[in-house]
């Protein structure tokens, strides 16, 4: 029996199990989850802990909580215009804290124009984000009115009057149309894009959590998760809801990356790069000195790598292959690190011969390299 066999019998084995063995598990998912596209959305989704160890408690749970993400969207996307509003309490001009209208528009001024900037160039490199999406939701894009969130902050098409004159007064006036260049064209009644459903679920995100809102970056963090559930025939159907449980976890061990406020404890972003460079000092004292004489500091290269997961270093199959051992191991963020300081040392020499110039473009666009290398030597690191 092949390499590849045995790993599909035994991944087999592990999920088809009454009560799944999450510790068997996140130790087979450690080595990479199969390429056959069955099984990373089910294993992702015990992961996050978005299902239950107890698979006859997945139907239950599942239906609950997708009837809960659509509720969220009848509360959430759909604009107060539509919805039962008494518009002598609630004017569409009125701009009282408690005016839903008034909320309206601060959100698309705010937060909604910044993930719709955002989506549209989500993971560019492949087409399947600019791909209609099989199961648009049918509340928004079966409406007899526009209520897609991208149409709340597109270009508009503006009318105004060019006043001619002849001596005095006025003498002819032309209505003239003017449309803003769009870079999207909208999607014909009933279809909608991949990039929209991820627009709505990061929107939502946002309206629950005030506090910490939308930050730029967390589109690349909720790609991955889309991609793997959606692109899947059999998860398809449930992608929105099911990525937005998943991504609102993985967002509650990452939040304090996206909070300025917590920048500096020990969770936080600076907390983490100092982490590494403490970490690269340790197992590698002459690139660190290397970098330190350049002043090539850790927030020049690693705040996106840690961040953002490593999203943005890596081809999409690649990052699937990294998260599959990121999110199975049992330090999670520990283990990012480690990632991070084996992909400094694995170019060590290039580093130790080159100038400040060519060590920051080398670090910021990281040399293409098998990622199952990183990680072999991120463990290698861990273990000494």
């Amino acid at each position: 029996m092949s390499l590849y066999k045995s790993r599909l019998k035994e991944i087999e084995n592990i999920l088809g199990e009454k009560d799944i063995d999450k510790k068997a598990l996140c130790s087979f998912i450690h080595n990479g989850i199969p390429e056959c596209k069955k099984y990373r959305p089910i294993c992702w989704k015990i992961l996050f802990n978005y299902l239950p160890l107890q698979k006859n408690r997945w139907e239950h749970h599942l239906l609950r909580q997708r009837n809960n993400y659509k509720n969220l969207i009848m509360e959430f996307v759909i604009p107060p215009g539509i919805k039962d509003v008494d518009l002598s309490v609630d004017h569409p001009l009125s701009d009282g804290p408690d005016s839903t209208w008034s909320t309206f528009f601060k959100e698309n001024e705010t937060f909604l124009l910044q993930i719709d900037r955002d989506v549209r160039r989500l993971l560019p490199d492949i087409s399947f984000f600019q791909e209609p999406t099989k199961f648009p939701c049918e509340i928004v894009v079966n409406s007899d009115s526009d209520i897609r969130l991208h149409s709340r902050v597109a270009p508009k098409q503006l009318s105004y009057a060019n006043v001619e004159r002849k001596g005095l007064g006025i003498t002819k006036i032309n209505l003239i149309l003017k449309r803003a260049a769009e870079s999207y064209s909208a999607m014909e009644k009933g279809k909608e894009a991949n990039w929209e459903v991820v627009e709505r679920i990061l929107f939502i995100y946002a309206k629950l959590n005030p506090g910490q809102g939308y930050v730029q970056g967390m589109n690349e963090i909720i790609g991955p998760i889309y991609y793997v559930f959606a692109s899947n025939e059999d998860h398809a159907e449930y992608a929105e809801a099911d990525c937005f449980w998943c991504f609102t976890a993985l967002m509650s061990e990452i939040r304090d990356f996206f909070i300025k406020s917590l920048d500096e404890s020990e969770n936080g972003i600076r907390g983490m790069m100092n982490k590494l460079s403490k970490l690269l000092e340790e197992k590698d004292i002459h690139v660190y000195k290397r970098l330190q004489e350049q002043g090539i500091f850790p927030q020049y290269y690693s705040f996106r790598w840690l961040t953002l997961l490593l999203s943005q270093e890596f081809p999409l199959p690649d990052v699937l292959r990294l998260w599959d051992s990121i999110l199975a191991d049992e330090n999670r963020f520990e283990y990012l690190i480690y990632i991070c300081c084996a992909m400094i040392i694995i170019i060590r020499d290039q580093l130790l011969e080159n100038d400040f110039e060519h060590n920051v473009k080398i670090l910021q666009n990281f040399p293409s390299i098998d990622v199952n290398f990183v990680l072999q030597r991120a463990i290698q690191l861990r273990e000494s």
